[in-house]
């Protein structure tokens, strides 16, 4: 396959990707089957991910990186797990700072607000006195499935009660369907207004999400149509860096003069 037809071929498998989704979704055979085998492959790396993050954790740095969230955290659906959005913005952070990067990723695959609020933010009040350099927080998708408005706002206030001042938390990405994405506008707006009154710089990850169409429903997500690939993360990391600029150039100025420029 040439160079040239690549994008054509892409966008081939990517329809036929979603086509079978949506049938399987709807319980039409055999593509229901097909649906399940690909959410059951990427499943069988959610323990690989995991222990990779773990053992990572335990590397020196000399900044100091942490993330809350979820799978898309842990990178699930991309080729491998520093291609999630955390892994590129670390991989960012060395290249233009020149430092070395200790990551701690406390997301959890699954996790809702609620979870994170309980397993999550206790491990994160014990990384509070090394002063984490760089703190990113993306968590809400799941709670789409099983929508509930005021534990929602209540588990959102509270995790970003216990941030940072310049942390940098991205609001929920964009679900395509209607149905879902009256539920994220409105998780949205709650969130947002917990940021504002935290002072906290807001990732616009739905418009960056949004923005991409139908060529990035059909070229940036995995086999399960749910979690992105690395084209998808790589969206992801995009729509952080602005915030994470300026965020971590004020942490320079008062470390060391250490600062990230955005791409020209």
């Amino acid at each position: 396959m040439s160079r040239a037809d690549a994008p054509r071929q892409s966008l081939t498998a990517g329809a036929r990707l979603a086509a079978s989704t949506v049938l399987g979704t709807y319980g039409v055979r055999p593509f229901r089957e097909r649906v399940r085998e690909n959410r059951s492959t990427l499943n069988e790396t959610l323990p690989v991910h995991s222990k990779w993050w773990r053992d990572h954790a335990k590397a020196d740095g000399e900044l100091l990186y942490v993330a809350i969230g979820d799978s898309a955290a842990q990178g699930i659906g991309a080729s491998r797990p520093d291609r999630s959005y955390v892994g590129q913005i670390a991989d960012e952070l060395r290249e233009t700072t020149g430092r070395s990067i200790r990551v701690v990723n406390l997301s959890v695959s699954g996790a809702t607000t609620s979870l994170a609020v309980r397993d999550q933010l206790p491990r994160f009040r014990e990384l509070r006195s090394l002063r984490p350099d760089v703190v990113t927080v993306s968590i809400g998708a799941n709670d789409i499935a099983e929508w509930d408005p005021v534990r929602f706002d209540r588990n959102i206030r509270s995790i970003f009660a216990e941030l940072p001042l310049h942390a940098v938390v991205a609001d929920l990405p964009c679900f395509y369907f209607p149905q879902n994405e009256r539920k994220v506008a409105e998780a949205n707006r709650m969130l947002r207004a917990a940021a504002r009154e935290h002072g906290l710089v807001v990732v616009p990850l739905h418009e960056a999400t949004r923005r991409q169409g139908l060529r990035g429903i059909l070229t940036q997500f995995a086999r399960d149509m749910f979690h992105p690939n690395d084209h998808g993360y790589a969206v992801w990391a995009e729509a952080f860096r602005p915030g994470l600029a300026r965020v971590v150039s004020r942490a320079g100025e008062r470390a060391g003069a250490l600062t990230v420029g955005g791409r020209g």
